[in-house]
């Protein structure tokens, strides 16, 4: 028996990397859900499949559920715009108020008297 050929060996290489990759969150995400980014509903097929990513909706990527739970496909956009919110969200704290202030200026408050001529 000869030994493997380059070309066997290269095969070989390949196979073992396709089913590794078909065992990733990525290949399962995909069967999984539809190919329809999750924010502004963009729809996908195998052409330009490469532009729609796997979010982890909680950021740890080592969060892999096997239902897919803790996944979102999401746009390259949509995607980069997540992350820039988590970003920010870490480096500024929240955004939101918990508590909105009412306005206190008012600038009709002397109208009346402007208009009289008495302030004069």
């Amino acid at each position: 028996m000869s030994n493997p050929s380059d070309f066997d060996k290269v095969r070989a290489a390949q196979l073992d990397y396709n089913n590794k990759r078909a065992a990733g969150y990525r290949e399962q995400s995909l069967k999984l859900y539809p190919w329809v980014c999750g924010r502004c509903t963009r729809e996908f097929t195998r052409k330009n499949l490469s532009e729609l990513t796997v979010h982890h909706r909680d950021h740890n990527h080592d969060n892999n559920p096997p239902d897919g739970s803790n996944w979102e496909l999401l746009c390259l956009y949509c995607h980069d715009e997540e992350h820039t919110k988590f970003e920010n969200l870490v480096r500024y704290g929240s955004t939101t108020e918990t508590k909105i202030k009412p306005a206190t200026y008012n600038p009709f408050a002397d109208l009346k008297a402007q208009l009289s001529g008495k302030d004069k």
